[in-house]
């Protein structure tokens, strides 16, 4: 059974860095791609970024665009999220996801299949 656990969250301030890291296990990395998603109360999920094990392909929703990168490390099973420059209005509960397609471009917000239990991200000063 696939299992999702993402770590990193926490407190950063304006402009301030934090990582995040998913770690998947039970999860064939060959055939299906990653997606990270957040969600604000009030907001519908948003889906910020994904990656394609099959060709490194990736994908960043218009707003994270040049602020935050996804990699993927096969050898350890992990995703990880690299937010800079980070806005107060990142500030979501974030979850990776594993999606039902192996590709990753704009559609992969339809793709998703199992998420993880999230991990909280504040910006704030």
């Amino acid at each position: 059974q696939v299992q999702l656990v993402e770590s990193g969250g926490g407190l950063a301030q304006p402009g301030g860095s934090l990582r995040l890291s998913c770690e998947l296990s039970g999860f064939n990395f060959d055939y299906r791609a990653i997606g990270w998603f957040r969600d604000v109360p009030g907001n519908e999920r948003e889906g910020v970024s994904c990656i394609s094990p099959r060709d490194s392909t990736t994908y960043y929703e218009e707003s994270v665009k040049g602020r935050f990168t996804v990699s993927l490390d096969k050898a350890k099973s992990t995703v990880n999220l690299q937010m800079n420059t980070l806005k107060s209005s990142d500030t979501a509960t974030y979850y990776c996801a594993t999606l039902l397609t192996g590709i990753c471009d704009e559609e992969f917000v339809k793709w998703a299949d199992r998420l993880g239990r999230g991990t909280l991200v504040t910006v704030s000063s």
